[in-house]
């Protein structure tokens, strides 16, 4: 089994407002990264226009509302990506550009190896993981032992 993550945000601001410049100018930095990282499987794409990212894959008719979707191998390979890398610094920052949400938005789940989870069946984890709490079928990283870096380096 691969391990799928879905991670949605809503953004301060239009994708070519200046508030929200710095994070949309290093989304192909950071994603490229993402695609070279030992155990990256898959990743939902945009249009593949510079500098969008997968921000085209907006959530209902607000286009502020985004999501990002990949699989990994495992859970190490994501965990490195997210708290080893450039990535990090991003995530340390995305009260910059991102809306604090109340709600989760945030789930992973384990899918077969080759298959390519659609934003509809994400969001459908999304919604048990919401609805029932974590589950082998829809969870966050503290449901997953193996997930020593995020106990040691995720945000308060």
């Amino acid at each position: 089994m691969h391990l799928a993550e879905l991670n949605i945000g809503r953004l301060l601001a239009p994708t070519d407002d200046p508030r929200v410049a710095e994070f949309m100018d290093n989304l192909d930095r950071v994603n490229g990264l993402g695609k070279r990282m030992p155990g990256f499987v898959w990743m939902m794409e945009g249009s593949g226009e510079p500098g969008t990212g997968n921000t085209e894959n907006s959530i209902g008719d607000d286009p502020q509302f985004v999501a990002n979707l990949t699989v990994w191998e495992d859970v190490p390979s994501l965990e490195n990506f997210v708290f080893n890398t450039i990535h990090k610094q991003f995530y340390d920052r995305r009260t910059e550009w991102f809306e604090v949400m109340g709600d989760q938005h945030f789930v992973m789940w384990w899918v077969p190896v080759g298959h390519k989870p659609t934003l509809d069946e994400a969001m459908e984890r999304l919604e048990q993981k919401r609805a029932h709490g974590d589950s082998h079928a829809a969870f966050g990283w503290s449901f997953l032992p193996e997930a020593q870096l995020w106990r040691q380096k995720h945000c308060a």
